[in-house]
């Protein structure tokens, strides 16, 4: 039998929450770029999670795990690990569980396996870097994983975090609709599978970005309404974590970010900037998309995450820092 999908489940739901399923390619494509694998983190259950990395020449002062969105891979910091490493910042960009060529590709890990597997890989990274300064970086799907943790009473120690566009459209900032539309999905139709063809979405405005995603073999190229129930309630998680971070904090957003709604990402960076009296700075970039690092202005925000990293008390060298210091004094409050 073949079923309609509800459009408030593709538009609202199955795309607009942290990375969106590239639609699946029909023309004819050029050939497929290599898979690349520079490693694998082993877990304690055995599992392999391969990641890539970029390194400076010489021993890093700086060493930054970088988790990308959802449906994405390692090669999401493909762009911004080379532009970080000529300023001596190793990256180290592993695939997280159920995405990439992990175990279970396709299906939805739970919220609680990836942050035991972040946190894992954290401490590998701190046992292969003693003397660095870590960092945990997460795009998307990435950055809710990395809220979470932060908040979580096993919040490994590390020097900080950069939260690129973070998935934070919790429940409590959806409507009924959207709602009640997931609850309805996730309880009839758990295992359809939703690509994201047609909703005209825009994740980035960098077209060879896009394309090279979409055709990326590691890319999952459709989603199972199960896996956003999973990211809905990691969003949740996330949202909550926001105001609890427990190390100095970059937070990322695009005036064009069309998956994480201006009142999710505002209640969030609200809710940072009350954590404490630890360092927390938000950068706003009035141009920008999803995929910050991938725009066409990606380098100039990878350039304030490099100067960041060096120095997270400095003002970030595009002014996006003050920027977003009006943008969110100009957001209805609550």
């Amino acid at each position: 039998m073949r079923r309609t999908i509800p459009p408030a489940l593709v538009l609202s739901l199955a795309l607009a929450l942290g990375g969106c399923a590239p639609p699946h390619v029909v023309a004819e494509a050029p050939p497929q770029p290599p898979v690349v694998t520079d490693g694998a983190f082993t877990m304690a259950d055995g599992a392999r999670l391969p990641y890539r990395e970029w390194l400076p020449a010489g021993a890093p002062a700086i060493v930054v795990l970088a988790l990308h969105g959802i449906d994405d891979s390692r090669d999401a910091w493909e762009a911004p690990g080379p532009l970080l490493a000529a300023q001596g910042i190793a990256v180290i960009a592993p695939d997280e569980r159920g995405f990439g060529a992990t175990p279970g590709r396709g299906y939805w890990p739970g919220t609680p396996q990836m942050l035991s597997d972040a946190r894992a890989m954290t401490l590998s990274v701190r046992q292969d870097y003693p003397d660095a300064k870590l960092y945990l970086m997460g795009e998307s799907m990435g950055g809710a994983v990395l809220l979470a943790l932060a908040a979580s009473p096993e919040a490994p120690a590390v020097d900080g975090y950069v939260f690129s566009s973070p998935a934070v459209w919790g429940r409590q900032q959806m409507n009924l609709l959207y709602r009640s539309t997931l609850w309805l999905a996730e309880h009839t139709v758990p295992n359809m599978r939703l690509t994201g063809g047609g909703t005209g979405v825009v994740p980035t405005d960098n077209d060879a970005a896009w394309e090279r995603l979409s055709r990326d073999p590691l890319t999952v190229t459709d989603t199972r309404v199960s896996t956003v129930k999973g990211l809905v309630d990691l969003m949740d998680q996330a949202l909550a974590g926001a105001g609890h971070i427990n190390a100095p904090a970059l937070f990322l957003y695009g005036g064009h970010d069309e998956l994480v709604p201006k009142p999710a990402m505002t209640a969030a960076w609200r809710a940072a900037a009350r954590s404490g009296d630890l360092s927390v700075t938000l950068a706003f970039y009035p141009k920008g998309y999803h995929l910050l690092q991938r725009d066409h202005e990606g380098p100039a925000v990878t350039a304030d995450i490099a100067h960041w990293l060096q120095d997270p008390q400095a003002p970030l060298p595009s002014g996006a820092d003050k920027r977003a210091r009006d943008w969110i004094a100009g957001q209805p409050t609550s």
